[in-house]
């Protein structure tokens, strides 16, 4: 699963992007991923702050970075530091919620269970803010 949590540039609105997709992200399934947002941001400026993934950091995602100028900028957060990203903070939210003792049969019912509580976050204005509070970022 990728995710991406979108601030407004005036604190006004955050929206939640996610893809849920079998198997592990990669440089190139990150790629895709990012283009999917891209559409969404209908030629915006738009600044990417993201770990230290190592996919986050192969010679194929800088070069898709470094393609992507006219409308990405690229800021990382300091390794070791999950308590920095508000993804993290949406991923233990939903960890302790929907995922919470959960025993799924199988990978699509795990899936079900994460799209309602992505669902419930999306819903909460407040919520999406106080992870980027919690991350000790604010508007």
């Amino acid at each position: 699963m990728a995710a991406a949590l979108a601030y407004r540039w005036d604190g006004k609105r955050c929206r939640l992007y996610f893809q849920i997709r079998p198997g592990s992200y990669g440089a190139e399934s990150l790629i895709a991923f990012l283009k999917q947002l891209r559409r969404h941001f209908r030629g915006r400026q738009v600044i990417l702050v993201w770990d230290g993934l190592p996919a986050h950091k192969s010679r194929i995602m800088k070069a898709y970075l470094s393609s992507q100028r006219a409308w990405l900028s690229e800021e990382r957060l300091p390794g070791y530091a999950p308590d920095l990203n508000p993804v993290e903070l949406l991923w233990g939210n939903i960890k302790g919620q929907e995922l919470a003792n959960r025993c799924s049969a199988n990978l699509a019912e795990a899936a079900t269970a994460l799209s309602q509580g992505l669902a419930r976050v999306r819903q909460s204005q407040q919520l999406s803010f106080a992870f980027l509070a919690h991350a000790g970022l604010s508007f």
